[in-house]
């Protein structure tokens, strides 16, 4: 008895340790939106970011395949083994035991052998065999778990995994699968584990997923864990780095977030080098079953999402409304909509919808999310705290009957966040909320005057500098470790002279008779001994030499006064 009781703990500490391990208790669930606390003047709602329990999305998923008529059964068809050849079955769509329908790729497994979806087989080589399944939910979806496709058939030799952000409008590739990653897509092979903190969100192609078919190698996955182990460690223990980065880096959230999945199958398992045209019934995909792990995403401003109408809907908190919680109630406008925050860990920071100043008479009360202002009170119900999504707390300074944002985040300042930091220009094609509102100037510190720039991104250079960012010197300028300088001498305004040939714009190389800045001056003019008689002369060494020539000539003949 008591040994069975111990197995009993045993399994239950085993469970829930499982569990915990995903969610460390250092870093919170995030899963309660609000909760009364006790403070001097009574009970008060501390408002919280919150979001829904990660739950399996493929109960909620609708399915399309393109082409629509690519499964098999009709007509009925017979498909063989990679392996054998020769063992074959029969996939019939009007007798449910050996019919394959798209459902099958994600119901739970209650029969035996394993249900699955079936293509038709490679009958049509050697014209390629390809499909398009399009996952979608009409909701978008956070990510928190691998995907993992498992093939009933061989995994195969080419296949796109690709996602939508805006319900299937428009696509991007998440990963490639390749037996030959180079010959196929033109890429390096590559896997997750080569993948850091800076190159998170390179798109690779991998050939670790696409080998030959193997009894015991049917599973292909998307790793999600691993890109957050990145951040959070390998157990994901740290994930309050994780919630750091997600909060403040907007493509990274955006990587992990989705509304639809497209698996493109471009070439089924050949298990060898070339296809057997005797043999094509051996080439089809087949998929047991597909896995995706995720979150509605709902802003941080709720703990629950519901099906209503076949539709997946955030159940909203914090005054919010809409299919994401991505707008702020009627009568509840008293500052424009804000996503929730992951920080501070662990609670985060609601940005909860305040009630219009116009449907309330009186001035709110100031929760949580305005720690600065909560003990202040309002003085001045007209003044509101807007800091563009820049920054969720505000001070107000009785002195100028005014709100001031503190911490501003994103590189801006100003009362309201809606400047840009010193080194910092406003990025013209975004809104005033937009997390990249402010673009670094980059001036060149050397060629610039000051590292700060214009409302247009054009720095401020030295002379002989130009372009925007004051990393190209004007014509008749060198580049030299201390910036433009002057050019000495080039092809073009300053020449050299006399044979002379320029050097890197620096000097000129001039030939042995000459010297000067640019090879104008002869060198016996600036020689004490030189030709102190003018050009022509002829010293006396040089006449010894001639003594030989001159002499049959006669020396009268030959001087001339």
């Amino acid at each position: 008895m008591y040994f069975s009781r111990f197995l009993s703990l045993h399994a239950l500490w085993v469970t829930v340790s499982s569990v915990i391990q995903h969610y460390p208790s250092v870093w919170g669930h995030y899963d309660v939106c609000k909760t009364q606390i006790y403070t001097d003047e009574g009970k008060i709602w501390d408002y919280t970011a919150c979001q829904p329990e990660a739950i399996d999305m493929m109960q909620y998923v609708k399915v399309n395949l393109d082409p629509p008529n690519i499964t098999c059964g009709n007509p009925p068809e017979t498909f063989c083994g990679m392996g054998n050849p020769y063992m074959c079955n029969e996939c019939d769509a009007t007798i449910d035991e050996l019919a394959h329908p798209p459902k099958l790729m994600f119901d739970p497994e209650g029969r035996h052998p394993y249900t699955f979806w079936q293509s038709t087989t490679w009958k049509g080589y050697p014209k390629p065999l390809q499909v398009n399944i399009t996952l979608y939910w009409n909701k978008t979806i956070e990510l928190t778990d691998n995907i993992v496709i498992t093939f009933e058939s061989g995994r195969p030799d080419l296949m796109i995994l690709e996602k939508s952000l805006d319900y299937g409008r428009t696509w991007q590739p998440y990963q490639y699968y390749a037996t030959d990653c180079l010959d196929a897509f033109n890429m390096e092979p590559k896997t997750v584990r080569d993948l850091t903190q800076q190159t998170v969100l390179e798109i690779i192609c991998t050939e670790e997923y696409s080998t030959g078919y193997m009894a015991n190698s049917k599973i292909l996955h998307f790793e999600i864990k691993d890109r957050f182990a990145l951040f959070a460690g390998a157990r994901l223990h740290n994930m309050a780095s994780l919630y750091g980065q997600l909060d403040t880096t907007k493509n990274l959230r955006d990587f992990f977030t989705i509304t639809d999945l497209r698996i493109r199958l471009l070439r089924p398992a050949t298990g060898e080098i070339y296809v057997d045209p005797q043999h094509l019934t051996r080439y089809f995909y087949a998929i047991s079953d597909i896995r995706v792990v995720g979150r509605c995403k709902c802003n941080l401003h709720a703990t629950g999402c519901r099906e209503e109408n076949k539709k997946l809907l955030c159940e909203c908190e914090h005054n919010t409304t809409g299919p994401d919680c991505g707008k702020c109630k009627k009568n509840y406008q008293g500052r424009p909509w804000s996503a929730g925050s992951y920080l501070p860990i662990p609670k985060g920071t609601a940005n909860i919808c305040m009630p219009s100043i116009s449907s309330i008479g009186t001035p709110p009360k100031f929760d949580r999310i305005w720690p600065n202002i909560s003990s202040l009170g309002v003085s001045n119900p007209n003044q509101d705290c807007e800091c563009f999504g820049h920054s969720n707390r505000c001070s107000y300074i009785d002195v100028l009957s005014t709100f001031i944002c503190v911490s501003c985040k994103h590189n801006t300042r100003g009362q309201h966040c809606e400047l840009c930091r010193l080194g910092y220009y406003r990025n013209a094609s975004a809104k005033l909320d937009d997390e990249n509102i402010c673009i670094e100037c980059n001036c060149n510190r050397i060629g610039s005057v000051r590292d700060r720039c214009n409302e247009k991104g054009k720095c401020e250079c030295k002379q002989g500098t130009t372009g925007p960012k004051c990393d190209k010197c004007l014509r008749g300028y060198y580049w030299h470790n201390q910036g433009c300088q002057s050019n000495v001498c080039d092809n073009e305004l300053q020449i050299c002279q006399n044979g002379g040939t320029c050097e890197k714009n620096v000097r000129c190389l001039c030939p042995p008779a000459y010297t000067g800045v640019l090879c104008e001056e002869q060198s016996c003019k600036v020689d004490s001994e030189g030709c102190k008689s003018g050009q022509g002369a002829l010293t006396l060494s040089c006449l010894i030499l001639l003594l030989p020539l001159i002499v049959p000539l006669g020396l009268n003949g030959f001087f001339l006064f």
